[in-house]
């Protein structure tokens, strides 16, 4: 099951993780995210211990959707050490976000 990231966690979870962390910025009313979900969920399992995978509700923690420039959602941003690696769009096929994860590992 894939993380739930917050406002209150970000900096932790997030930009001081030691491993590559894959944040999904969704909202529980859009339906292309709802599909990517399941997706999400599938990574977190195979990257279990390797890499964090997990999601941020843009509507209930704005803060972070802001400050990374999200416009539409599903939006993906895969961090290391703090920084912003990759950023995703839409819906994304999972073998790109594998590459990414794994570029970022």
């Amino acid at each position: 099951m894939a993380l739930e990231f917050t406002d209150d966690n970000f900096q932790e979870e997030v930009l001081d993780s030691s491993q590559p962390v894959l944040v999904d910025f969704w909202a529980e009313w859009c339906a292309p995210c709802r599909a990517l979900g399941p997706v999400i969920d599938e990574l977190s399992g195979a990257y279990e211990g390797k890499a964090k995978i997990g999601k941020l509700d843009i509507d209930t923690n704005r803060d972070a959707a802001i400050k990374y420039g999200i416009q539409s959602i599903p939006s993906i941003i895969i961090f290391k050490d703090g920084e912003v690696l990759s950023k995703f769009v839409g819906i994304s096929p999972k073998d790109e976000l594998v590459s990414a994860i794994e570029a970022a590992m």
